[in-house]
C-alpha cells in the first residue's frame, strides 16, 4: 500500500504543478488566444490522465497480489525477518547459556613465595591471565619481577567447576608455581583448592574443593563443532569477573605453537578451537561453551601483539580436557600413548623447506605426515612403517597436518590399538599399530611407577671439570628439560641451572640424584647455582 501511496503522491505534485501553472498564464495576463493555451495545457493534462491510470492499475495489482501464494518481492505478512538474524532466537539462546555457565565459572588466585628466577624470560603465566601488580600484561619484563606479598596473589584465572564435589578444570599455567590456590566462586565464597595434577603438554590442571551440590557444567562432544557455530567465552578477564563474550568457532584444529615454543612442554599437544569471542588476561582456564551451556572447550591463550584481544583466542578441546582430567583422577598422571615416529608436516612449507636444505631431499609440501624416523621401542615401526611413508589417516579420520596427528594420538593411552593409513610409492596401505608410552611399555602406570626424575619434573647432565674448575665447583649436574609446574620449578630451578647438592650430598650425575631421592621422603634440601653464578638453598617435598 505505500507504494500506491508514493504513486498518488507523484501524482498529486503533477495536479499542483498544473495548477499552479495556470495561475501564472492567467495573473499574467498573457496575449494568447484560448487555442493557443489549451495546446500549452494539453501536456500537463496528459501525463495527469496517466498518472491517474498508472495509480489505478497499481491498486489493482496489488490488491490481487496480495491474494496470491507466491512470495512477490513486496509482501504484507506481519512475519517478516532478515534471513539468518532471528536475533529474538540467538538472544534467548545466549541468555539461557549464560545462566547456565557464570555460576559454574570460577576465579583461581595463585600465590607465590618466590621471586621469578629469570628476568629476560616471558611467562605463559603473565601474558595470559595478567600481573595485578601492573607489570604489563603480555609485555617482556626488563628486571626481575619482585615478589608478591603473602596476602596478595601473584596472578588469577578462571577455571571451570565440573562435578558438584569440587572438581575443577583450568589451564597448567594458571596454577604453575603455586603454594597455594584460592578458588572464589561467582557468589563470592572463597575454599582454599588441592592442585590433583597438571599436564602442561595440553596445558590442563585439575584442581578441587571440599564442598558439595555445587553448579557445573557437563562436557559436549568437541569433535561435533561446526565452523560458524555460535559460542560464548565465559571468565574473569582484567579483574572483571564473570564477564561473559560472544562470538563464533573461527577454525578447529590450529597449532600455534606455544606450548612448545614457550618451553613449558616437551611433548605439547596443540588443536586448539579458534574463536572471535572475546578472550583477554584473566579468562585463562575459562568456560567456552555453546548455546546450550555445554562445555565445548578451556580458554587457554590469545594471538595478539599486544597482549590483548585482537580478535584471535584459542581453547583446549573439551575431548582433549576430559581425557586429561579422567587420567589425573584416576592415575594420578596423565597416560599418553605415542606412535613412536620422527616426522615432518608437509603442510608447513617453512618446515618443508629447512628439511629439504638440511638433508639436501626434494620432498613436497602438500598434506600429510612425512615419517622421517623412529624412536626406540617404536609402535610404528613394530607395524611395518618405513622412513619415507606419509600417514594421512588415523583410525579413519583425515590427517593433514601435526596438530591432527598429535589430537588422534595424544588423546589415546598406551596399549590403545590405532588403524594407521600412509601412503607408500603411490600406494595407500593400512596398519594397526599398538601405542607405546615414552618408555616402550604399553600398560598404563601410576605415581608409584615413576621414576625420581619424572616425580621432581626434571632431568639432570653431567658437567666437565673444565665448567666446574671455572665456577669452582666441586660437584655438579645441569638441569634439563625441567617440567614447568613440577617440584624442581617450584624451588625456582630452570633449564641450565647447575645443582651441586642434595640433602647435603654432592651430585655429579643424574644416578647420584636418583640414589639420593629415590625412598626419601618428606622436604629435601637442593643448593644449586643461577646462569649468573649465584648460589640458592631451596627445599622441595618428595612426591
Amino acid at each position: 500500500m505505500k507504494h500506491c501511496i508514493l504513486i498518488a503522491y507523484l501524482f498529486s505534485i503533477k495536479f499542483v504543478y498544473c495548477k499552479t501553472k495556470i495561475e501564472n498564464i492567467i495573473n499574467n495576463k498573457e496575449r494568447y488566444t484560448m487555442k493557443s493555451t489549451l495546446k500549452k495545457l494539453l501536456p500537463f493534462a496528459v501525463v495527469g490522465v496517466m498518472s491517474g491510470a498508472t495509480t489505478v492499475g497499481a491498486l489493482q495489482y496489488f490488491n490481487h497480489d496480495s491474494n496470491n501464494s507466491d512470495q512477490s518481492y513486496f509482501t504484507k505478512s506481519s512475519n517478516v525477518s532478515f534471513a539468518g538474524m532471528n536475533s529474538a532466537s540467538v538472544g534467548d539462546d545466549f541468555v539461557k547459556a549464560a545462566k547456565t555457565t557464570v555460576p559454574a565459572v570460577v576465579t583461581i588466585k595463585n600465590y607465590q613465595s618466590r621471586a621469578t628466577s629469570r628476568a629476560s624470560e616471558q611467562d605463559l603465566f603473565d601474558f595470559f591471565f595478567g600481573d595485578p601488580f601492573g607489570g604489563g600484561r603480555g609485555q617482556q619484563r626488563q628486571k626481575p619481577q619482585q615478589q608478591a606479598p603473602d596476602n596478595m596473589p601473584s596472578g588469577m584465572g578462571s577455571g571451570v567447576i565440573i562435578s558438584p564435589d569440587g572438581y575443577i578444570i583450568s589451564n597448567n599455567h594458571v596454577v604453575a608455581g603455586a603454594n597455594k590456590l584460592e578458588v572464589v566462586l561467582s557468589n563470592k565464597k572463597s575454599y582454599i583448592a588441592t592442585l590433583v595434577g597438571t599436564d602442561p603438554n595440553t596445558d590442563i590442571s585439575l584442581l578441587k574443593i571440599e564442598e558439595k551440590g555445587l553448579p557445573y557444567l557437563n562436557f559436549a562432544n568437541s569433535d561435533n563443532i561446526d565452523v560458524g557455530q555460535w559460542v560464548l567465552a565465559v571468565g574473569n578477564p582484567l579483574g572483571l569477573n564473570s564477564t561473559v563474550t560472544a562470538g563464533i568457532i573461527s577454525a578447529k584444529g590450529r597449532g600455534i605453537g606455544i606450548l612448545g615454543g614457550q618451553g613449558k612442554a616437551a611433548n605439547p599437544i596443540e588443536s586448539f578451537i579458534q574463536t572471535d569471542a572475546a578472550i583477554n588476561p584473566g579468562n585463562s582456564g575459562g568456560a567456552l561453551v555453546n548455546t546450550n551451556g555445554d562445555l565445548i572447550g578451556i580458554n587457554s591463550a590469545i594471538q595478539s601483539t599486544t597482549g590483548y584481544y585482537q580478535g584471535y583466542g584459542f581453547a583446549v578441546p573439551a575431548n582433549l580436557a576430559r581425557k586429561i582430567v579422567e587420567d589425573i583422577k584416576k592415575f594420578g598422571i596423565v597416560q599418553r600413548g605415542f606412535l613412536g615416529v620422527q616426522s615432518l608436516d608437509l603442510s608447513d612449507d617453512m618446515q618443508v623447506a629447512a628439511y629439504n636444505q638440511q638433508k639436501k631431499a626434494n620432498i613436497k609440501s602438500g598434506s600429510g605426515i612425512y615419517v622421517t624416523g623412529f624412536g626406540d621401542k617404536s609402535g610404528a615401526e613394530d607395524a611395518g612403517l618405513k622412513v619415507g611413508d606419509v600417514i594421512t589417516k588415523i583410525d579413519g579420520t583425515a590427517i593433514t597436518d601435526f596438530a591432527d596427528l598429535s589430537m588422534s594420538i595424544g588423546s589415546k593411552r598406551p596399549g590403545d590399538k590405532v588403524q594407521v593409513t600412509y601412503q607408500r610409492n603411490g600406494k595407500e596401505n593400512t596398519t594397526t599399530v599398538t601405542l607405546k608410552d615414552q618408555q616402550g611399555g604399553t600398560s598404563t602406570r601410576t605415581k608409584a611407577d615413576l621414576s625420581v626424575t619424572e616425580k621432581i619434573g626434571a632431568e639432570f647432565q653431567s658437567i666437565d671439570e673444565r665448567t666446574k674448575s671455572y665456577y669452582g665447583l666441586n660437584s655438579g649436574v645441569v638441569a634439563k628439560n625441567v617440567v614447568e609446574g613440577s617440584e624442581m620449578a617450584k624451588a625456582g630451578i630452570v633449564d641450565g641451572y647447575i645443582i651441586t647438592e642434595i640433602n647435603g650430598k654432592p651430585v655429579n650425575s643424574q644416578k647420584d640424584v636418583e640414589n639420593l631421592l629415590n625412598k626419601f621422603s618428606g622436604t629435601a634440601q637442593i643448593k644449586y647455582m643461577d646462569d649468573y653464578g649465584r648460589n640458592y638453598q631451596r627445599g622441595f617435598k618428595m612426591p
